[in-house]
């Protein structure tokens, strides 16, 4: 999908946490937060000296209908995929 909706904790910020922007980030365990669980990931930003910050994110999968899109890739793919059956079941 290329982008999750993920929100710092509480009194958490990119500024508390030191972040920059710059760094590559790891994001775990949202297929768990998705299945009704906890809604939280774990986040391991790693800077490009090496220097890695790890904290927990929010998942804001907030919806059934949401977490449907993000299991099929996005709302764009999923509303494709939805025209093209549509198009099927009319043609026959």
């Amino acid at each position: 999908m290329g982008l999750s909706p993920l929100q710092f904790e509480p009194g958490e910020s990119a500024q508390s946490l030191g972040l920059t922007g710059q760094e590559t980030y790891y994001v775990t365990d949202i297929p768990a937060a998705l299945g009704g669980g906890a809604k939280q990931a774990a986040v391991r930003a790693v800077s490009s000296d090496g220097a890695e910050t790890n904290f927990t994110v929010a998942v804001r999968v907030d919806t059934p209908q949401e977490v449907e899109y993000y299991r099929k890739g996005g709302i764009l793919p999923y509303v494709l995929r939805e025209l093209a059956n549509e198009g099927r079941r009319t043609v026959r």
